[in-house]
């Protein structure tokens, strides 16, 4: 895997064309997410409509680590879907145009979450998104998250696409 940062404008890709990489900054501006809780380091590709495949860097200075579990650090099961959700935000987002609208993708459903392996520091957690229904507000989708070709962990999801919360 190649490690130069390249932005890509995937609005300005064809329907059902491959873009990428999109690099931290591209992820940011598609995210609201910031540290501690931002999951996605780098988008290998993403094919508007269709998926995304995106990297999380686990690193043992992850705030997580000091307490899951001290002796036998092991990435907890619910970053990893989060870390899925966050990838199938970027593609929520890319696909549908509304990078930098201030819309927001929140959880709406969690189905089907299976963890086969325990993922611990010093990996590159592989998180593979695709849409399973796309509409204006509510979005289906299936991930997988793999370390070095072995599936970690699974799950569907439902997302819901709206405005911010009023302040």
């Amino acid at each position: 895997m190649s490690t130069d940062n390249v932005n890509v404008d995937v609005a300005d890709a064809a329907p059902g064309r491959s873009s990428g990489p999109l690099d931290i900054g591209r992820v940011m501006a598609a995210l609201p997410h910031r540290y501690p809780m931002l999951l996605v380091d780098r988008v290998v590709d993403l094919v508007p409509d269709t998926s995304i495949s995106a990297i999380k860097a686990v690193s043992m200075n992850e705030q997580f680590f000091q307490g899951h579990f001290p002796g036998r650090p092991i990435m907890p099961g619910v970053l990893i879907v989060e870390a899925m959700a966050q990838a199938a935000g970027i593609l929520a987002v890319e696909s549908l145009g509304l990078a930098g609208s201030g819309k927001l993708v929140y959880f709406m459903a969690i189905d089907g979450a299976k963890f086969r392996k325990p993922v611990e520091p010093g990996v590159l957690l592989q998180l593979d998104v695709t849409f399973v229904q796309k509409r204006a507000s509510v979005c289906k989708f299936a991930g997988r998250a793999l370390v070095d070709g072995q599936l970690v962990a699974e799950a569907n999801f439902t997302a819901m696409i709206a405005d911010p919360p009023k302040a």
